[in-house]
This record gives structure tokens, sequence and C-alpha cells, in this order.
């Protein structure tokens, strides 16, 4: 049995994680857990997870109310809060769901303390992969991937050895303007961008789907996780998110992980370590694939992957500068105050006014703040 700290309860991945633990309650306990502004899921994560003996809530104020129906549980609060419970609660596994910089912090508390951990938080990678893998490779920690499409890459890499592998492809839905023109984004409002055309996730993941900064974050992801350089690493659009990434041999032959698209699947994937345990119901032949669909990347409509690329090429503090940048400019979006075609403008900007430093704990919190500072004047609060 092992115990689980589940940063992110309430989101949509830590939600499907919550019903993959419960699946399989033979093999996991969750022990701990966070949530942010949806409080109100406490008592039934509490209810249907009895093991729960730590809670984090973004909100300071809840605490007292929660305290005295739950006096058995001990609870923390903020930022500060996600630090303790990382620390103090006795777990086996941590699940790093949280959405943005947030998550970055707790994912080097984990790695110091020898956690291993299933990161579906990109952030971490994108704004800190230098300092993972520093910690990694000094034997703080282990990291399994939670985004399909690294986990579909692990699949595949590990049927090949290195000096055969061509190219690493991350496929890509395109969001939900793939079908568009460039000319059209320019009137694009929130609610329409909203409207993933595959995967259900929360409003900013499903934003920087659209924008296609989402793929831009898995190429530096991938980057750090499986050693390969930008030249390796190609985006290939794909309508159906079945054929979840590829790797092409160096005879120019393909493997491939091809599933419905279930996130429990990459969810139990890590989990397990590295194993295979959750039936997919959805595809039971091969007769169901027959109508797939894939074309070219656009670069010029999808101008957030090549930032993304720019900023891994400068390294340092460019990427946590990127990442800040893309965070302000899709809650602005997502609140109305600019237009859609303006995220990518925004971080270009800030790109090109970055100094860039060496990637350090102290560094990157530093680069993000003065970032988000920046922005909020020039875009107002």
């Amino acid at each position: 049995m092992k115990r689980i700290l589940l940063l992110g309860a309430s989101g949509s991945i830590g939600q499907q994680t919550l019903d993959v633990i419960s699946s399989n309650s033979e093999h996991f306990e969750l022990v701990a857990f966070s949530v942010g502004e949806k409080v109100d899921t406490v008592a039934t994560i509490i209810r249907l997870h009895p093991g729960v003996k730590y809670i984090c809530i973004k909100h300071r104020e809840y605490i007292d109310i929660l305290q005295k129906q739950n006096p058995d549980i001990i609870f923390f609060s903020g930022d500060e809060g996600l630090l303790k419970i990382v620390k103090k609660a006795p777990y086996d596994l941590v699940v790093n769901a949280l959405v943005g910089f947030s998550g970055f912090p707790p994912t080097i508390a984990a790695l110091k303390k020898k956690a291993t951990i299933c990161l579906a938080n990109k952030e971490s990678l994108v704004v800190g992969g230098e300092i993972v893998n520093r910690l990694l490779k000094k034997g703080y920690g282990k990291i399994y991937p939670i985004d399909s499409e690294h986990v579909a890459l692990a699949k595949c890499l590990s049927q090949a050895k290195k000096d055969q592998v061509k190219k690493l492809i991350l496929t890509a839905s395109g969001g939900a303007f793939r079908t568009y023109r460039l000319e059209q984004l320019s009137d694009v409002k929130a609610e329409d961008a909203l409207k993933h055309p595959t995967w259900q996730m929360g409003a900013k993941i499903t934003i920087d789907s659209a924008t296609m900064m989402n793929k831009g974050f898995e190429i530096i992801e991938a980057h750090y996780l499986f050693g390969y350089g930008l030249e390796d690493i190609e985006v290939l659009m794909h309508d159906e998110s079945h054929v979840h990434s590829l790797v092409k041999l160096e005879d120019d032959s393909f493997l491939a992980d091809i599933s419905h698209p279930d996130m429990r699947l990459p969810i139990t994937y890590a989990l397990f370590e590295g194993q295979t345990k959750f039936e997919c119901a959805r595809i039971k032949s091969l007769k169901q694939l027959d109508n797939y669909h894939f074309h070219d990347f656009d670069a010029a409509k999808y101008p957030c992957v090549a930032l993304a690329k720019e900023a891994l090429k400068m390294g340092g503090t460019a990427l946590a500068v990127l990442n800040a940048a893309n965070e302000v400019a899709v809650y602005a979006f997502l609140e109305n105050r600019i237009p859609f075609l303006s995220i990518a403008k925004i971080i270009a900007k800030e790109l090109n006014y970055v100094k860039v430093k060496r990637q350090t704990i102290r560094n990157v919190i530093t680069s993000d703040r003065l970032t988000r500072l920046h922005l909020r004047k020039v875009i107002g609060n």
C-alpha cells in the first residue's frame, strides 16, 4: 500500500487522480491533499478517503471551521502551506497536479525529501528543468510524468536504444481554433477558446492548448525528461488525440502510443511508476482506428511554440519569464482584458527584455515575481 500526497485535488487532473486511487484502493491510500478555490470539495474527499491526515487549503480564513469539523486532521494554508505539507506529511508518492508556477516550489521541496513525484505540473520543468535535473543526478527523488504525450514517449523510448532514435514527435490537437485561419483569431473570445475538441481540462491549460503554448511547454519538458535537443523534437497535428506521441527511428520506421484520450491512463502509469494497469474500454479493436488525420504544424498560426523554443535556447531564467508572461497574459485573456492574439505578443516582448541569469531557485522565483509585477503595470490588474 503506497501513501499518496495529492497537490491540486480539486482540479481536473486531481479529480481524475482521486478516481484512479479509489479504483486501486488495494494499492494506494490518500493521506494528504491540497485544494485551491474549491473548498467545498474538502468534505467529499475526506468522506471518500478516510486515511487523510493532512490538508492544505489556499485561503487561511477557512481553516477554523474545517478544523472544528475535522479535529484529527492537520491543516495548512497558502503557498507556505504547500511547502509544509510536502515536508511534514508521511507519503510514498507525491502527485503534483497544481496549475502554474505555484507547483514549482513543492516539486523542489519533494525532490529534496527524495520523494517519487508523479508530475502533471508542467511549469516545474519549464521554469526549473535545469534545477530539477541537477537534483535528480544527485539522487534526489524520481519523476514520472503524467502528461499523456510524455508517458507515450516514455513507453516508446523503452522499446528502442538511444542511438536508434531519430526524432521525438509530440502530437497536438490544435485546440479549439484548429480549423480557424490566422486572420479569424483576432476576434475570438475566452468562451470560444474553452471549447476543446477532445480533452476536458481546466481553463488555463485549455487556453494554452488554443495558443499551443502547452505544446511549447511539452517540448521543454521532453528535453529535460529524455535528454534530446530541440532539433530532435517535432510537433505533428493530429485531430483525434488518439496517437499521443511517436518516436521516429533511424530506419524511418515509427513507434507510437495509441489510446482513447483518457487522462486516467497516464495517471495510472505514473502512480504505478511506469507500469500499465488501467484498462481503457473504449478502444478494443484496431478497426476503430481507421480514420485518423495528421497535418503539418503551422508555425505562423501558433507563434507560442517558437517562443518556447527560443526561451529554451536562452536557458536559465528566460524560462521563468516565458512562463510568468504566459500565465499573466492567459488570465488577462480569460478576463476579457486583452485579445487572444496579444498573448503571444506580450510574451515575445518580455523575452526581448530578459537578462538571463543562472537557473537557481532564488533567481527563478525572483524572475517570476518581477515579470508579473511588470506585466500588471502594462496590462493592469
